[in-house]
């Protein structure tokens, strides 16, 4: 504000008013203390913030599932966007209700700027990934098919929170388990739905807000999840093409998908103690793929177990070395940002493992949050997902029973 010929009464005046009204803001309420610096709302410290076990990660701020989702809502899938005109950081958090949308760019204030509603019945299940500035959505709700929401909309909410609607909505499949975007090529991939054996059913994005069904590859029947990449990796037969890994229950395949009309498997992968090939992820130099199996602690007795695929020669994968959490928490999803992996650990919340020297078989966990307090047991509670991909080093957490979570590593 710009002060221009006024009186010291005027000034007065205006000092007090500003007084009352900073006096006005709650330190008691979690997602608003009133901290206008973008600092930690609850550091941690003692090996604890706000009661959460850490080590390495503070809570910036946390909002709780309710206001998220509504009474008996429970959290799911998450995902994140950066507005590329001014740089905010957006949470887009799952629930059982629909889609949360949380203005990240004051993480110790953030602000839930509205919710767009399932499109067909609740559902425990639902994803979500972007793609030049929309969101698309897809849930294991009957009859859902996917939604396109166009993020640009958030810039504009003068009152929040409110209830969206989406821009478009694909139908060429009803429910779906996860949705796979390849950025480079505008290809939405849909896995676990009811076309194609369940396996990937592809759609062209280019056109955010005009979806156009592009075939699929239904050959290894179910896919849980996967990725898609344009190849830049070790192996130089396949640099340059659009390559999908999916975890499909009981192994990993992978396809080549350049060709939408001729999608070519190039490989599968078994290993040993098979419980349910849930999800996995590429080291930034596509060598290696880093797969969490759901069931392994489950059936198996073993700790949290991430498995290493040596994916240097894509048709002839190997497996590299196991890595073992210290606790019997099960794994759910695994992100590598440079040389760290994030695990969504569940009961035992957000793990932050060293992979820097992977080639040499060595993982060492250097810090977790944990957003389920309770305990740590082989069990479907706390993190269900983080995302740790926005520039400002702020992750987003999304717990079953807690709602998000937004925590940052104070160790880098």
């Amino acid at each position: 504000m710009k002060l221009k010929h006024q009186s010291p009464s005027s000034f007065m005046i205006l000092f007090i008013i500003m007084m009352i009204v900073t006096s006005g803001c709650s330190n008691d309420d979690a997602t608003n203390n009133g901290n206008p610096s973008n600092e930690a709302q609850f550091p941690c410290v003692g090996g604890f913030a706000n009661g959460h076990p850490c080590n390495g990660f503070d809570l910036m701020s946390y909002i709780p599932i309710s206001d998220l989702g509504g009474s008996g809502a429970v959290g799911n899938d998450s995902w994140g966007w950066t507005d590329p005109l001014d740089g905010k950081e957006y949470a887009l958090v799952g629930t059982s209700t629909g889609t949360a949308f949380v203005d990240m760019s004051n993480a110790s204030l953030p602000i839930l700027l509205g919710t767009l509603p399932t499109a067909t019945i609740n559902s425990i299940w639902r994803d979500v990934k972007t793609y030049n500035n929309h969101a698309f959505v897809v849930s294991e709700a009957d009859g859902h098919g996917m939604q396109v929401f166009d993020l640009t909309r958030l810039r504009n909410v003068t009152n929040p929170p409110v209830i969206f609607d989406a821009d478009a909505l694909y139908t060429g499949f009803g429910r779906a388990h996860n949705i796979v975007i390849n950025e480079d090529s505008g290809f939405a991939y849909a896995v676990g739905s009811t076309t194609f054996n369940g396996g990937p059913h592809f759609v062209n994005i280019q056109n955010p807000t005009s979806p156009v069904a592009a075939g699929g590859y239904g050959n290894d029947s179910y896919s849980h999840d996967a990725q898609v990449v344009t190849y830049n990796g070790p192996d130089t037969e396949h640099v340059g093409k659009e390559i999908l890994i999916g975890s499909n229950e009981n192994e990993v395949v992978i396809v080549d998908v350049s060709n939408k009309n001729n999608p070519i498997q190039i490989s599968t992968i078994n290993y040993s103690n098979i419980g349910y090939t849930h999800q996995g992820w590429f080291t930034d130099d596509f060598r290696y793929f880093l797969v969490g199996d759901e069931l392994d602690e489950i059936n198996f007795g073993v700790n949290s177990r991430t498995l290493i695929f040596d994916l240097s020669d894509l048709d002839n994968p190997t497996i590299h070395m196991e890595y073992l959490g210290p606790t019997a928490a099960i794994d759910h999803n695994v992100y590598t940002v440079n040389d760290i992996l994030y695990i969504a650990n569940y009961t035992a919340g957000l793990r932050a493992v060293d992979i820097s020297n992977i080639n040499n078989q060595s993982m060492t966990e250097v810090g977790y949050f944990d957003t389920y307090t309770p305990n740590n047991n082989t069990a479907f509670n706390g993190a269900w997902n983080v995302y740790p991909y926005f520039s400002s080093g702020n992750i987003v957490i999304s717990d079953i029973d807690g709602g998000l979570f937004i925590v940052r590593r104070n160790n880098l």
